[in-house]
């Protein structure tokens, strides 16, 4: 499903402004797989030959994604199971998010699914992209670079947002996937699935409900042994789950049960999109900490204690210096420095003072990361020491 061949667009139109369009250009970008659009009213689609229906596609059809109106899509799901299509992506919305009428849908929807034994991602969502495969199934304007982060959203607009951050930032991703309403395919399999993924080297999620909580956990415990999983779960409150519910129709639950399953497989839990966007830029750095025990180098006490109060406060640990890193130290630091981390280089530092402790610092097999503090000052030009900061990082 996720490295299709052949990949037929339900829906697809030339339409400008339709989201039918925007997919099928975006499905042709991808020159190595055969792109079928199925429309009864068009002969041709952007250039491409379109079918009345996907019984009359030529070849056996992988990928089925489907942008029709929410009233047809059970009906165009029986067809795809009738047609041996294993896996499909719904774009449309319309289901439980309003209400019976579209809990009844999804329930129809369902059965089809368990009929034929197919995979269904959304509805109500915006589909996935490969960037490493050259592959977007969705019907967004741009295209994230390749990376080894994933990015699993519910909510499509906000996993949007943050892909045109990651443009803007050059942050590259392995995969992007808009789950919606999982009436099948949830945080769990997508969890699962990215484990075995050789590109993906992290997962970073927008949560709204978690679906099969027991296969959540199972996937999450077996990736954060390995990767770092970042999630982002709203509805702390009542008023705030209440609106969750309203707009992908998930049931947020009790937020202390997250907070605590969260912990129990390894996750951390972010509160606000703007540490989503500090954890994508952290995770996309060639190198992790192999560790929670940092030092800090400072050329001021109040920042380095501030820092400190956050590393603690934040799960972190402040790292027990050896014995020869102190010796060190000692050798070239005036002797009123603070003779313990953070280490204070004091106002007077040089660009090689500050060097010199730094480097004593990353060979120190006790400390897995050093956090470098400057405040602005003659002796140490800004642009000087974070040159020499980077030529060891």
């Amino acid at each position: 499903m996720f490295d299709p061949k052949t990949i037929a667009l339900i829906g697809a139109t030339d339409k400008t402004g339709n989201v039918g369009r925007t997919i099928m250009e975006n499905l042709l970008r991808s020159k190595e797989r055969k792109i079928f659009p199925v429309n009864p009213l068009k002969q041709t689609v952007l250039n491409v030959k379109s079918y009345p229906g996907i019984a009359n596609v030529p070849e056996h059809v992988d990928l089925a994604v489907v942008a029709t109106p929410a009233r047809s899509v059970p009906e165009v799901v029986e067809e795809c199971g009738q047609a041996g299509v294993k896996g499909v992506v719904i774009i449309s919305a319309g289901f439980k998010e309003i209400g019976e009428e579209g809990k009844r849908l999804e329930g129809e929807i369902d059965g089809v699914r368990k009929k034929y034994g197919m995979h269904i991602m959304g509805p109500n969502c915006l589909g996935f992209v490969r960037p490493v495969l050259g592959l977007n199934a969705t019907f967004l304007r741009g295209n994230p670079p390749p990376g080894n982060i994933a990015f699993i959203s519910q909510s499509g607009a906000l996993g949007s947002a943050i892909l045109d951050w990651a443009v803007s930032a050059g942050i590259g991703f392995s995969m992007f996937a808009s789950l919606g309403s999982m009436i099948d395919i949830d945080f769990g399999d997508m969890i699962d699935f990215l484990g075995d993924d050789e590109a993906t080297r992290s997962i970073l999620v927008y949560m709204e409900g978690v679906g099969n909580a027991r296969k959540f956990m199972s996937a999450a415990r077996a990736f954060a042994r390995r990767k770092p999983i970042i999630i982002l779960k709203p509805g702390r409150f009542v008023q705030s789950a209440r609106a969750a519910h309203s707009h992908t129709g998930a049931m947020a639950g009790d937020d202390e049960v997250y907070e605590a399953a969260f912990r129990r497989v390894g996750a951390v839990r972010v509160r606000e999109i703007a540490e989503l966007f500090d954890a994508a830029e952290v995770l996309d750095s060639k190198r992790l900490p192999a560790g929670p025990r940092l030092a800090i180098v400072t050329c001021a006490g109040g920042p380095g204690v501030m820092a400190t109060d956050a590393l603690i406060h934040l799960g972190g640990e402040l790292a027990e210096l050896s014995e020869e890193s102190m010796k060190q130290l000692n050798a070239f630091l005036p002797p009123y420095w603070s003779k313990a981390n953070p280490v204070d280089v004091l106002g007077d530092a040089t660009v090689d003072r500050f060097t010199k402790a730094l480097t004593i610092c990353l060979g120190d097999p006790m400390v897995d990361g050093v956090l470098v503090i400057y405040v602005p000052m003659d002796s140490a030009p800004s642009t000087q020491l974070a040159q020499a900061v980077a030529d060891r990082a």
